[in-house]
C-alpha cells in the first residue's frame, strides 16, 4: 500500500504547486494559459509521436487493452448520459463528460510514476486508442444535446494536435521511422517537459474557493466516473486476462478524474461552465484519495 501512495504522491504535489503558484507566486492567468497551449499543441504532441512510433503496434495486448478501455468508457458514457437526462440541456452535458471524460496527463504521470517506462508506453498506447473515439462520441452528444452546429466539429477534431500526433506516430511506426536523428531526438525533448508543465496547469485551473453548483448533478457525474469506469474496467480485466501492466494501466484510466478540457469544451458549446469546472474541481481533489483505493482494491480483486 505504501509503495503506491509514495509513487502517487509526487503527482498530486505537482497539482498543489500549480495550484499554489496560481494563487501566490504566478497569479497571471495569460501565463496559464500559455502554458495549457504549449502543452497542448507541442509538448504532449511531441510526446504521444516519439512513444506511438517506437511502439510494438504487433503486441497482442492491444485487443485486450482496446477492449477493456473501450468498454468501461462507453458504459461511463451510457450511464453518464441516461442521469444527465434528469437536466437540462447545459446540466446535463456537464454531467455527461463528469461521468466518462478522464485527465490523460494525470494517466501518463502515473503510469510513468508506479511502472517506469514500461507503464508509460503502454499509457501512451492506451491514451491512442481512446483519444480520438472519447473527442468524437462526447463533441457529438453534445451538439446533439446542446442543438450545437455540426460544421465546425469535424474541422476541430481533424485539427485536433495529438489526434494528429497519434497519426503522424502510426505513419512512422509502420514505416519503420522509429529513431529519425534529430527529429525523434527533438520531439523526446519537448516530450520530457510535457508531464510535469502540464500537472502544475492541472492545479493552476482548480478553483477550490467560491465552488456554488447543486450537489445532484456532481454526485452523478461521480457515479459514473468513480463507480461504473472502474468496475466495468475491473470486470473486462477478469474477462479479457490481459497481462497484469496491462490491467494496472487499464484500472488507472478507469480511476481518473475528469479532464480539465471539458471546462472549454462546455464554455464553447454553451453548456454549464461554472457546473463543469466544480465538477472538474471536486473530482480532482477527491482522486487524491480514491485513486489510490481504487488501484488497490482491483489488485486485491484481480491479482
Amino acid at each position: 500500500m505504501i509503495p503506491v501512495f509514495l509513487a502517487i504522491a509526487p503527482v498530486f504535489l505537482l497539482i498543489m504547486l500549480g495550484y499554489g503558484l496560481r494563487r501566490g507566486g504566478i497569479p497571471s492567468a495569460e501565463f496559464w494559459n500559455l502554458n495549457d497551449r504549449l502543452v497542448y499543441w507541442v509538448l504532449m504532441p511531441a510526446l504521444f509521436f516519439v512513444k506511438i512510433s517506437q511502439a510494438d503496434l504487433t503486441s497482442p495486448e492491444l485487443i485486450s487493452l482496446s477492449a477493456v478501455l473501450y468498454g468501461s468508457f462507453f458504459a461511463a458514457v451510457a450511464i453518464g448520459l441516461l442521469l444527465s437526462l434528469r437536466w437540462g440541456a447545459a446540466d446535463g452535458s456537464s454531467v455527461m463528460q463528469g461521468a466518462a471524460r478522464f485527465n490523460t496527463f494525470i494517466a501518463l504521470a502515473l503510469a510513468e510514476a508506479l511502472y517506469g517506462v514500461p507503464g508509460l508506453q503502454i499509457a501512451v498506447l492506451g491514451a491512442a486508442i481512446l483519444v480520438p473515439i472519447v473527442n468524437v462520441t462526447i463533441v457529438s452528444l453534445m451538439s446533439f444535446r446542446l442543438g450545437a452546429g455540426k460544421g465546425g466539429i469535424l474541422g476541430e477534431l481533424i485539427r485536433n494536435p495529438l489526434i494528429l500526433s497519434i497519426f503522424a506516430g502510426v505513419v512512422f511506426n509502420l514505416l519503420g521511422w522509429n529513431g529519425v536523428p534529430v527529429l525523434h531526438d527533438v520531439a523526446g525533448i519537448l516530450g520530457q517537459a510535457a508531464l510535469p508543465i502540464m500537472l502544475m496547469c492541472v492545479g493552476a485551473n482548480l478553483k477550490l474557493r467560491g465552488l456554488s453548483a447543486e450537489g445532484a448533478p456532481v454526485l452523478a457525474s461521480m457515479f459514473g466516473k468513480f463507480v461504473v469506469f472502474p468496475m466495468i474496467a475491473v470486470l473486462l480485466i477478469y474477462l479479457m486476462q490481459p497481462a497484469q501492466l496491462t490491467a494496472e494501466v487499464c484500472i488507472l484510466f478507469a480511476a481518473l478524474p475528469v479532464g480539465v478540457a471539458t471546462y472549454s469544451l462546455s464554455r464553447e458549446m454553451g453548456g454549464n461552465a461554472s457546473l463543469m469546472a466544480t465538477v472538474i474541481t471536486v473530482q480532482t481533489v477527491l482522486s487524491f484519495l480514491t485513486l489510490p483505493f481504487t488501484v488497490l482494491l482491483a489488485r486485491m480483486v484481480l491479482f
